[in-house]
């Protein structure tokens, strides 16, 4: 038995934003078509991977059907603010990409994490939309993971507010 599957094609609008404190941000992949709107949650990693996924595919889309895209197609910056539902319908375990020629549509597919032995009953969800609203969604993704905690240049680890235990710095707490 498969589980639930979502489909947007076409969204109308498609985000990925992070709520909370850098350190404890929730990160949130979602999309809308007309008035029906689906969050899910996501985790940063795969915020940045699928932002360089995405930048990949249409370079890729650019060689193989060259195609400009207008400053039209791409959405206005307060189209890339979530909003309500902010609740996730699920968190997300893997993602894909891809392209139909016949729509000139790229798709996005999320599928619910679970285990194992439930992976026959993931939910799925699968988002239409067009090359500007994913260039616009990877290149907000990629400014949102970078809003996060600075990272130590000695051990590449997330720096908090409050100070820093560098395990490169022999010991000493190390201020950013």
């Amino acid at each position: 038995m498969a589980g639930e599957v979502f489909e947007m094609n076409p969204v109308s609008r498609i985000t990925i934003e992070a709520v909370g404190q850098p350190g404890q941000r929730v990160f949130l992949l979602q999309a809308s078509q007309g008035t029906e709107t689906i969050t899910l949650k996501i985790e940063k990693e795969q915020a940045q991977v699928l932002a360089h996924s995405i930048e990949q595919l249409l370079e890729e889309l650019d060689d193989r059907f060259p195609r400009p895209i207008s400053k039209m197609e791409e959405p206005l910056t307060s189209e890339l603010m979530l909003r309500e539902p902010i609740e996730p319908l699920f968190p997300v375990g893997q993602m894909g990409l891809g392209y139909d020629e016949s729509e000139d549509a790229l798709v996005l597919v999320a599928q619910e994490l679970t285990i194992e032995e439930e992976e026959h009953t993931a939910r799925i969800a699968r988002f239409w939309a067009t090359r500007g609203q994913m260039r616009a969604i990877s290149r907000h993704a990629l400014d949102v993971v970078d809003m996060g905690r600075p990272i130590c240049p000695l051990c590449s680890r997330p720096m908090d507010p409050d100070g820093h235990f560098c395990p490169k710095s022999n010991g000493h707490e190390r201020e950013h």
